[in-house]
């Protein structure tokens, strides 16, 4: 049984690729970033920072939108809940 916990990690952590290739493909010349909100037991609790010049002109909740729509059925199936940040390249040099 020891053997098991591991790989499950190791599979959050390519879930984690999976899901910023789904917001990358998504959102025209995103850079996306997942990873664990709450601490490293906790898979369905997710952070994501998400810059793309698509941001531009767009409000936040356009842009989180933009976002859950990306992660489609992941968002009712997977991840329990998001923590969302959304940057246009300008904003992140900031």
């Amino acid at each position: 049984m020891a053997s098991v916990f591991p790989l499950a990690r190791l599979a959050s952590r390519m879930d984690f690729a999976h899901f910023e290739s789904l917001i990358e493909d998504a959102i025209p010349d995103a850079e996306a970033t997942v990873g664990r909100a709450r601490g490293a037991d906790d898979d369905d609790h997710l952070a994501t920072t998400v810059v793309s010049p698509a941001f531009e002109d767009e409000t936040l909740v356009d842009r989180h939108q933009m976002v859950y729509d990306a992660l489609d059925e992941h968002m009712t199936t997977d991840i329990h809940a998001l923590e969302v940040e959304t940057y246009t390249p300008e904003e992140r040099e900031e």
